[in-house]
């Protein structure tokens, strides 16, 4: 697809929509997506302790409800949505302990029941769910060392089956589908990034690697469109060549063009218009957004911009109505969420930046 064809949003239609505040506020939060409902699993208290609330969003009628609490309290959980069911699964519980249990809430019947656990104890596995089926990748370990392993859950069977191994060990990855692969981008192994960027192939169950991310940063994002991944801002960590450097942010944009199967040479103007890290990414619109974070600041930005893959350019969109950081995203078609995290202390701030639905 030329990029000519490409339609990108104007600017101007992008708005923020600030839904009522939570009721718990939390930072490492799971959030989950379903027909209307946002699901907020979990997470951390004012105190550092893990959460077992939850707590629902009807996004058209803007009200909360409370659902019943988690049968383990848990923070930076996995969660996915399985045939209108909502998986959760590993995190860390109140001993910062990785967790192997899994469960699953059924909306009808209003209540929470334990499946299949994992096996082995995970924080921050990446997981996707396709095609009926809930694929569980990586993760930290009890040892906090990272794991390269893969499962698949079987619903019918309640069983999690071994996958073929990732190449890379490592946590907190990005995953992006496309067709019958799902690639993983970024992550961390304990205070390392990770830069490898591999797929997975479902029908053949093998692994690919991909040229890597060309430099390293950590608590970068990762976002894609039709046509790319991005790899976005960070903390740098000083490189061999300058040992006395201190770790500092950056606006650096890398793009891995799908097609060409490279990284595209960087521009002048492809560089965001702020050095930040550990704040949002998506896609809205044909547009890549990047919201919120830390940067040269004392506070957490609350600046938006977004990328123009057309004009190779970023541009200001409206701030986020509540600056922070460490928040959760979440993405449906037509906007992003980003939930709770860090203002002062842990936020309980739920807003969107949207699309207006076009007719």
């Amino acid at each position: 697809m030329p990029v000519q064809e490409m339609a990108v949003s104007p600017v101007k239609s992008l708005y923020w929509e600030k839904f009522p505040p939570m009721m718990q506020r939390r930072v490492y939060c799971t959030p989950v997506y379903h027909e209307g409902l946002l699901y907020v699993l979990g997470g951390c208290s004012e105190t550092g302790m893990p959460l077992d609330s939850v707590e629902v969003l009807d996004v058209e009628s803007q009200t909360w409800s409370q659902l019943p609490p988690l049968p383990t309290a848990r923070a930076g959980a996995s969660a996915v949505a399985l045939g209108g069911q909502v998986m959760v699964l590993g995190g860390m519980n109140q001993q910062q302990t990785p967790l192997a249990s899994v469960e699953m809430y059924h909306p009808d019947e209003g209540k929470w029941e334990t499946k299949a656990s994992l096996g082995q104890p995970s924080m921050g596995a990446t997981t996707i769910e396709k095609e009926g089926k809930v694929y569980a990748m990586g993760g930290m370990g009890v040892d906090t060392t990272p794991q390269a392993m893969v499962r698949v859950y079987e619903a019918e069977k309640d069983q999690w089956q071994p996958l073929t191994s990732m190449p890379t060990p490592r946590y907190g990855a990005t995953p992006f589908v496309r067709g019958n692969k799902i690639y993983l981008m970024g992550g961390r192994q304990g205070k390392m990034p990770v830069t490898a960027l591999e797929a997975f192939d479902l029908e053949m169950k093998s692994w690919t690697r991909y040229p890597c991310i060309p430099s390293r940063r950590a608590f970068s994002c990762c976002a894609t469109n039709e046509r790319s991944f991005f790899s976005l801002g960070g903390l740098q960590q000083p490189g061999p060549h300058n040992f006395y450097s201190r770790p500092h942010f950056v606006s650096t944009m890398e793009e891995y063009d799908l097609d060409q199967g490279i990284w595209i040479k960087p521009s002048r103007t492809s560089r965001m218009r702020e050095k930040r890290a550990d704040f949002v990414a998506g896609c809205l619109g044909g547009r890549v957004i990047a919201a919120g974070g830390l940067g040269n600041e004392p506070a957490p930005l609350g600046t938006v911009e977004s990328y123009n893959p057309v004009k190779r350019r970023w541009e200001y969109l409206d701030p986020m109505p509540t600056a922070r950081c460490s928040s959760a995203l979440l993405q449906t078609t037509s906007m992003l969420f980003v939930i709770g995290g860090v203002a002062q202390g842990p936020s309980n701030a739920v807003e969107a930046l949207c699309l207006p639905e076009t007719v």
